[in-house]
């Protein structure tokens, strides 16, 4: 189902920078950072969605702090 695809999508990619940052130190070779079998158009919208969501949080409570003052 498309929503299945789209929360796993949101959830790999919400995990995905724990996962690259392991990666690079060479650890957890049998997990994926992007998975290939679930590609689509509806996991590809909630991977980035998912990628975004640290950035877009920290990007967002700067600009709320910067109005406060």
């Amino acid at each position: 189902m498309w929503w299945q695809d789209l929360l796993w999508g949101i959830w790999n990619g919400i995990t995905a920078w724990i996962v690259l940052i392991v990666h690079v130190f060479g650890q957890w070779g049998e997990f994926p950072f992007y998975n290939t079998a679930r590609a689509g158009n509806w996991y590809d919208l909630g991977f980035l969605l998912g990628m975004g969501s640290p950035l877009l949080g920290g990007l967002g409570a700067r600009g709320a702090r910067g109005r406060r003052r």
